[in-house]
C-alpha cells in the first residue's frame, strides 16, 4: 500500500495562556526520518497557521493522508483528540498516531478516553514511527514486535516495553523545516526563531519535570561539528538569523559547549542565539565565550529561593550559586531570564516571598513565573493526588498560569494573587525598567506589554484607593 503521511502539531485550547507558536522540532524529526525512507510526509502546524477545527478538517480532506500522526502536550492533549475524531470522521480507515510527552505518561487513558486514537507512540519516536509505518504499508496490523507503543488488541490495551533512546543523535537527519510555512510566517511579520536540539537527557530529576523522563537521565550528545554543520545548513537555506537551542541544560559539558562556540567562530557564522541551562553548570569565561560566538540571552531556572523547595523540588542548587550566575552573565553582556515555579507542594506564603525577594536581587532582564503544574508522569503529580489536593483535572487549565491544585498551606486563590504580585514587583522595578531601555524591550515585545499591562492595573489601584 501507498503510503502517506501527515503530522499534525494541534491547536491551543481556546482562552487557555500560551507562548508565541514555535517550529515544533519534534515533528520535524519524524519527517525528515520518514523522507529518509521514502515515505510521503507533509505537515499542518495548526498553532502557526491559527486553524480552527473546521480548517484542518478541510486540510485533512485536501491531503488525503492514510496515517496521521500527532504530537501533543498536556495543554494541547485535548485539542490532538479533537483532531484525531476529525480524522476519523473524514477517513474511518486511517491510521492515527498520538505522541510527545503527554501520550507517552496518559497512554492507557488516553486510548480509553478516544475511540478513534489507534496507537500511542511513547518517548522519543523516530525509530518507532518508522516500525509502524512500515507496518501499514505491508497492511500487517500485528504490532507484537514494535518496542515504544501502547495499542488495542482483541479489546485490550498492550503497552510493549520501552524502546531505548537513540543513541548516536549525530545518525538523526536534519529536521525537516522545508514542511512549515517559513515564507508565510515571515510575510505575517512573526520573528522565526529556529530551534536547535544538541543533546537530549539530563544528569537531574527535578520532581516537576516530564522532559528528563521522556528524554531519560543519560546525556546524549551530537557533536559540536553535526551541531554546528546544521545551524550553517539552516542559515544558508532559510535565511535564518537567529536559533534556539532546545537543549535542557546547553552548558551540562562546558567543554563542549566551547567547542561548539569555537565552531561557529570558525566558520564566521554571525548569528544570534539563546540557550537554555543550570546555574551550577557556567562559568564566567564559559559565558564570555558564548557572548563572542552569537549568545544573546541565557535562560536559567531559578525555580525557588527557598533552599526547603530547592531540596523538595529536587533541583540541587543554592541561592548563592544563582546569584553568581547571574552576575557572571551580566558582566559577559548576556540577557539574563529566570524561570520560577511558584506553589510546590510544601511550599507557604513565606517560601514564595522568599523566592521573590531572590529574583529582586538578581535582577534578571526578565522573569518567567510559573505556576507548580502538576503534569502526568512527575512525582509531583503522584504526591498531588495522593494527598487529595487536586482540584482541576481539565487538560485545557495546564498552561502554567493557573492554579491546579492546592495544599493545606496554600490556596488557590493565594497562589494566583502572589503570582499576581510577584509580576507586579517585577515589572514596576527600577531595574527592570532600566534593562528594558538598555535592551530595547528586554526579551522582546511580549515583556513590554507585561511591563505596561502591570503599570495600568498600579495605575488604576492608586485610583480606586482615593
Amino acid at each position: 500500500m501507498k503510503i502517506h503521511v501527515t503530522l499534525v502539531n494541534p491547536p491551543y485550547p481556546t482562552g487557555s495562556h500560551t507562548h508565541p507558536a514555535y517550529i515544533p522540532l519534534g515533528i520535524g524529526y519524524l519527517a525528515a526520518v520518514l523522507e529518509k525512507n521514502n515515505y510521503e510526509v507533509d505537515a499542518i502546524d495548526c498553532q502557526s497557521l491559527k486553524l480552527s477545527y473546521d480548517a484542518f478538517k478541510n486540510e485533512i480532506i485536501k491531503r488525503q493522508p492514510n496515517i496521521v500522526g500527532f504530537t501533543s502536550t498536556t495543554l494541547t492533549y485535548n485539542s490532538a483528540l479533537k483532531c484525531i475524531k476529525i480524522v476519523k470522521e473524514v477517513n474511518p480507515n486511517c491510521l492515527t498516531l498520538l505522541g510527545g510527552p503527554h501520550a507517552s505518561f496518559w497512554d492507557s487513558e488516553a486510548l480509553q478516553e478516544c475511540p478513534e486514537l489507534d496507537v500511542i507512540v511513547r518517548r522519543e519516536a523516530e525509530e518507532t514511527i518508522l516500525d509502524v509505518v512500515k507496518k501499514a504499508e505491508a497492511e500487517d496490523k500485528n504490532y507484537d514486535a514494535i518496542l515504544g507503543i501502547t495499542y488495542r488488541k482483541d479489546g485490550k490495551t498492550i503497552r510493549s516495553a520501552d524502546r531505548p533512546g537513540v543513541e548516536n543523535l549525530d545518525d538523526l537527519p536534519f529536521p525537516a523545516h522545508h514542511l512549515w510555512s517559513v515564507d508565510d510566517m515571515k510575510k505575517s511579520g512573526t520573528k522565526i526563531i529556529f530551534p536547535i536540539m544538541g543533546s537530549r537527557g539530563c544528569v537531574y530529576w527535578c520532581d516537576f519535570c516530564t522532559t528528563v523522563r521522556m528524554f531519560g537521565r543519560k546525556y546524549r550528545m551530537r557533536s559540536p561539528k553535526n551541531v554546528v554543520d546544521e545551524i550553517e545548513y539552516v542559515a544558508k537555506t532559510y535565511d535564518a538569523k537567529q536559533f534556539t537551542f532546545y537543549d535542557d541544560a546547553f552548558t551540562v559539558d562546558q567543554k563542549r559547549a566551547e567547542e561548539i562556540c569555537d565552531e561557529i567562530m570558525a566558520r564566521g557564522l554571525k548569528l544570534k542565539w539563546n540557550c537554555e541551562t543550570r546555574v551550577d553548570m557556567v562559568s564566567k569565561p564559559l559565558m564570555q565565550k558564548m557572548k563572542k560566538a552569537g549568545c544573546t540571552d541565557i535562560w536559567f531556572g531559578i525555580e525557588s529561593g527557598s533552599p526547603k523547595i530547592i531540596k523538595a523540588m529536587g533541583k540541587g542548587i543554592s541561592a548563592e550559586q544563582t546569584i553568581e550566575a547571574f552576575r557572571w552573565a551580566r558582566e559577559a553582556g548576556l540577557m539574563t531570564v529566570g524561570f520560577v515555579v511558584l506553589g510546590f507542594p510544601g511550599e507557604t506564603k513565606e517560601s514564595m516571598w522568599e523566592t521573590i525577594k531572590l529574583v529582586q536581587k538578581i535582577g534578571p532582564c526578565d522573569i518567567v513565573y510559573h505556576i507548580a503544574t502538576p503534569y502526568p508522569g512527575t512525582p509531583m503529580r503522584d504526591e498531588v493526588i495522593k494527598n487529595g489536593w487536586l482540584r482541576v483535572t481539565d487538560f485545557d487549565r495546564y498552561d502554567t498560569a493557573t492554579p491546579i491544585f492546592e495544599t493545606p498551606e496554600l490556596s488557590m486563590a493565594e497562589i494566583r494573587e502572589i503570582r499576581e504580585q510577584a509580576f507586579h514587583k517585577f515589572y514596576l522595578s527600577t531595574t527592570y525598567i532600566h534593562n528594558m531601555i538598555a535592551h530595547g524591550g528586554v526579551y522582546g515585545t511580549a515583556s513590554t506589554r507585561l511591563f505596561f499591562a502591570h503599570l495600568l492595573r498600579a495605575v488604576k489601584s492608586k485610583v480606586g484607593a482615593k
